[in-house]
């Protein structure tokens, strides 16, 4: 060695020892593997949720991390292709040795990730609405379920517009199992399904569909149709002068259709939501602010986007209560029933049994010039269809996907 050498080499040690050492950088990261499509057709939907979630690693590292660890977010981008899911899936278990898996939006991609993850013994977080019923002790679901959304929007719908409904849906489980949740309440409502179409997705062609509904004469529509080209269904419909009053658990909060269509496309569509842009509380209107400060040009702030940032505290307060990353030691804080996390619309809690989430529902409408207003307001409603059926994951897991026609023990 050279003395410049030596000496550059002491100087460079001295250096580097005067440098303030962070507690949270110095530590071991928390690798969260995120996988959201933000490309694609689902891209519109899917990139406010990579945003929730980097908005909230940066709130969470700032503010020391989890057990004085930093969060390594690590996104790919399925594409909204269920083979990437699964391959993804894979990487992030195996190659990257992620401590918790999160992400997914449609129905389709949550059941192809879900085998590979039960396969370990890492913790799945699916922040998404969707159509319930997976009773999986490796997953935990943070979106709003039937008995949140269907069973607070049916009735009323029945009760406002008539008994006639015409379901507009796209072609996967989500829709199918959704479709089968309206068919079990409108029969003990009284109610009648005059017609049901499930379109492939990609499809962005209903003339057909519309003469189908004008000739059934329903009272109201339920649209369960999905992406940017299913969309155009309403833009089609108002050209045909269709005017009829529509019902959903996933437009405007998820897709903010009435943001994206010119008025009146989205004239007398109903929806229950935890959460939508135009929530008017405190906690709301703060939570709001530092999402625009960082993302000024985000069209909405939608529910998944909402949801996958309430999902990262929700993982930190669990993860901070185990004193452990490791799913075993997760669960046994749900099963406590304090997995809590105080979110823009509220305190919500992971209920033990099912290990899905509370929510404050609303139900929302929209006018003719897309103005949306609060119609009625639930409260905090339970994730409680689960546990009523008998799954209870506190004494063993069925991972199992049930719906009202398969029920435990059905054969």
């Amino acid at each position: 060695m050279t003395l410049r050498t030596s000496t550059c080499a002491l100087a460079c040690m001295l250096a580097l020892a005067a440098l303030p050492v962070t507690p949270a950088l110095a530590a071991e990261p928390i690798k969260v593997g995120l996988m959201e499509d933000i490309s694609g057709d689902l891209a519109f939907m899917g990139l406010p949720k990579l945003h929730g979630a980097q908005l909230a690693t940066e709130e969470i590292n700032k503010a020391g991390g989890i057990l004085g660890r930093p969060i390594e977010l690590i996104h790919l981008d399925p594409q909204g292709d269920n083979a990437r899911y699964q391959e993804f899936t894979r990487r992030l278990l195996n190659r990257d040795k992620v401590d918790v898996l999160i992400g997914g939006i449609t129905s389709a991609s949550r059941e192809a990730v879900r085998p590979i993850v039960n396969r370990t013994q890492t913790p799945y977080f699916y922040t998404n609405q969707y159509e319930g019923g997976v009773c999986d002790a490796n997953m935990i679901s943070t979106g709003a379920v039937p008995e949140q959304q269907f069973s607070t929007l049916i009735p009323y719908m029945v009760e406002k517009y008539g008994k006639k409904v015409y379901v507009v849906a796209a072609d996967y489980n989500f829709d199918q199992i959704s479709a089968e949740w309206n068919r079990s309440l409108l029969k003990d409502l009284g109610g009648q399904v005059v017609g049901e179409e499930f379109i492939p997705l990609g499809v962005s062609q209903f003339a057909q569909t519309i003469q189908n509904i004008q000739k059934a004469k329903p009272d109201w529509l339920l649209m369960l149709n999905v992406g940017a080209a299913q969309d155009s269904f309403f833009e089609q419909a108002q050209a045909a002068k269709l005017n009829l009053p529509m019902g959903s658990s996933i437009k405007v909060m998820l897709g903010f259709e009435h943001k994206r269509f010119a008025p009146p496309a989205l004239n007398q569509m109903n929806a229950t939501a935890n959460w939508f842009e135009e929530v008017d509380t405190p906690e709301a209107d703060a939570f709001k602010k530092k999402w625009r400060a960082k993302f000024p040009n985000e069209t909405y702030i939608n529910d998944m986007g909402y949801n996958a940032y309430v999902t990262m505290f929700l993982y930190k307060n669990i993860v901070e209560a185990a004193k452990s990353t490791k799913l075993a030691d997760m669960r046994k804080v749900i099963a406590t029933g304090n997995a809590c996390v105080d979110a823009p619309e509220g305190r919500i809690c992971v209920d033990p049994k099912s290990q899905h989430v509370s929510h404050r529902m609303r139900l929302i409408s929209v006018d003719e010039k897309h103005n949306v207003k609060v119609v009625k307001d639930y409260g905090t409603v339970q994730p409680y269809w689960l546990g009523k059926i008998g799954c209870d994951l506190t004494k063993k897991n069925d991972r199992k996907q049930y719906t009202p026609s398969d029920l435990p023990g059905k054969s």
